[in-house]
């Protein structure tokens, strides 16, 4: 099996990439002096082939321009449309995916360095994080699912109020619709301070476990918009339990763009959710249209499997 030479300790941001290098070849962890200051941080550092690559999973403020330098392939989550940054040579964008369980693979990889190389606190989160996320499993085309529950939870955020307001759209949207059972809403601030949200606040919290189990029984998931431009963690998700994905045009570049009407539902303005919610409802052929492609979409480039093939395929 390929040996693929991980060089420093990634945090549960990457985990669908160590589940994914592990597919593809056998991962050895050899740590570098000159990598351990992006320990448990979003980045799969990592040589194959004698080459350099680099996965990067933060929000699209830019590549780190040390491991831009020294990396032969700088792959990044959220490679920013139209961010001189990101456009350039090195800068390959990956698809969607999301934090899984990983805590056999994370413990058995970097054993006895975790304790030495990270800081106890730090430690600590990382294997409370991994254990609250679901394990990965390829969920079947069975799953598919039409009926009137939707399911939406979201947190409000300061220097977003243009994400706040669509999602807000998206909340009164679905409780309007009288054919409609919706579950969720915002999570109230800890400062108190919910912008006007009021009426679109949820008093209930959810663990990510039933977070999963709630969306995967949704009729519509809506692919909201992230900080800054980022791509949601949920998309990748949505798409695994065969979900119906609304969602607005995308501001990251992905290796494919996903069909309009065939893989996933574009909306361009929030006007647009009362028609579309209930042409959902009422045209399953639609629906299912959209649902089973968004899955076919997965299947074919989301995997653990897929995405870690199409790393290496970059190597030779």
């Amino acid at each position: 099996m390929m040996e693929i030479e991980l060089l420093n300790i990634s945090n549960f941001y990457s985990s669908y990439y160590l589940l994914a290098l592990s597919k593809v070849g056998k991962i050895v962890y050899r740590p570098e002096p000159q990598f351990e200051k992006f320990n448990n941080r979003g980045f799969v550092i990592f040589r194959f082939r004698g080459k350099l690559g680099v996965v990067d999973n933060h929000d699209p403020v830019g590549v780190e321009e040390e491991l831009y330098k020294t990396a032969d392939f700088y792959f990044a989550t959220n490679k920013l449309l139209d961010h001189p940054s990101y456009d350039q040579e090195k800068v390959k964008p990956i698809f969607p995916h999301y934090p899984v369980n990983i805590m056999g693979l994370y413990l058995r990889l970097y054993g006895f360095s975790l304790l030495t190389k990270l800081k106890p606190r730090d430690l600590a989160r990382e294997i409370y994080v991994l254990n609250s996320r679901p394990g990965y499993e390829s969920l079947p085309e069975t799953n598919y699912h039409h009926g009137n529950y939707v399911f939406f939870s979201g947190s409000t955020w300061k220097k977003e109020p243009w994400a706040n307001e669509i999602r807000a759209q998206f909340i009164r949207a679905c409780k309007a619709n009288p054919d409609i059972e919706f579950e969720g809403g915002f999570i109230p601030r800890s400062d108190g301070n919910n912008f006007g949200y009021d009426s679109e606040l949820n008093t209930k919290k959810y663990n990510p476990k039933e977070f999963s189990r709630l969306s995967s029984r949704s009729l519509i998931s809506l692919n909201n918009p992230a900080v800054l431009g980022a791509v949601s963690w949920r998309l990748a998700e949505y798409w695994n339990s065969s979900s119906f994905v609304l969602s607005f045009p995308f501001k990251i570049d992905l290796p494919k763009v996903p069909k309009d009407g065939m893989e996933i539902c574009y909306i361009t303005n929030e006007k647009e959710y009362p028609e579309l919610i209930e042409r959902a409802v009422k045209d399953k052929d639609f629906h299912e249209r959209i649902s089973r492609g968004g899955k076919s979409y997965f299947e074919n480039y989301c995997t653990p499997e897929a995405q870690g093939k199409y790393l290496l395929s970059f190597f030779g």
